[in-house]
């Protein structure tokens, strides 16, 4: 079933993003871990694809890897900074040929060192339009950035660039990471307000080690980290475990305050590892995606 018919016949749907693992027994500890998530019934999974391709291959090989021996739907990751149109032709030729029936659309990182391959695409919206034109029945998933695209400072010409992906036929948003609830709601709000209504999964990445934390804020240019976390996690001091109880219970109370607020969905960035996002269900006091629907 479609994403979008998911969100619109049964509510809030969750959602868990992995990376390819770079060797045998980083395959073997993340399928352990998808499998430990299967109970909580997502409604895809979403693998990730390296600056400029760099995981092409992994990223394809997990994709059919999932698609053959788990009942979860992949949701493949492709981005166009660096790749030519036959690319693209290419990649969406293999996954349509596997049944895949998402995929989501992004421009993608320039690579950190090396020059830049050429490539036919300069925006997301150019790899939007160019599936949806040769793939009319596939549906299409684009980022969303609540708190601002660290190279488009301009707000107002960022949902233009929104816009644009909408309009030129995605069908889906996903949020990146936040941890401001307020700057997400006020968001999801002026895009309404822009006529983008293509339905907004929020993208939720429970704290579990400072360390991690400095890396999100590598990762994420631009996300805000609200001055109630930052009290938080100082009277954690340097307890890993208690640094990790403040992350959980941070990010399960922004997804109770997001239900309350009609979210359409979550989207987990696991890092590849199961117990923050199961203590979260846990603590909202659901066993599986289908205990977010509304009373």
């Amino acid at each position: 079933m479609r994403i979008t018919d998911l969100i619109r016949e049964a509510g809030p749907t969750v959602s868990f993003e992995f990376f390819p693992p770079a060797d045998e027994a980083g395959s073997v500890s993340l399928f352990e871990t998808i499998a430990s998530l299967v109970p909580l019934h997502p409604a895809f999974i979403s693998v990730t694809y390296g600056a400029g391709g760099s995981s092409r291959e992994r990223t394809q090989r997990l994709v059919e890897r999932i698609r053959a021996e788990t009942d979860l739907g992949p949701l493949p990751h492709l981005t166009c900074l660096g790749h030519r149109t036959t690319d693209i032709d290419r990649i969406v030729d293999r996954y349509e040929a596997l049944g895949i029936s998402s995929i989501l659309c992004l421009r993608g990182d320039r690579p950190r060192e090396g020059t830049e391959a050429p490539g036919d695409f300069t925006h997301a919206a150019d790899l939007v339009a160019h599936v949806r034109r040769r793939s009319p029945g596939l549906e299409i998933g684009v980022a969303g950035y609540p708190e601002g695209h660290p190279e488009t400072p301009n707000t107002l010409v960022q949902m233009e660039h929104l816009k644009a992906k909408v309009d030129a036929g995605a069908d889906f948003i996903i949020s990146q990471l936040f941890f401001d609830n307020r700057a997400f709601l006020d968001w999801r709000e002026r895009c309404r307000l822009a006529g983008v209504a293509a339905p907004v999964l929020a993208g939720i990445m429970p704290i579990t080690s400072i360390a991690g934390m400095r890396r999100m804020a590598e990762l994420a240019a631009g996300t805000r980290f609200p001055a109630p976390l930052m009290r938080s996690l100082s009277r954690a001091g340097s307890d890993p475990e208690s640094v990790k109880r403040v992350g959980i219970h941070w990010a399960s109370e922004q997804c109770r305050d997001l239900l309350d607020h009609r979210v359409d969905g979550f989207h987990f960035y696991t890092l590849n590892k199961s117990d923050a996002t199961r203590r979260v269900f846990e603590n909202l006091g659901i066993v599986d995606s289908a205990g977010l629907r509304s009373p």
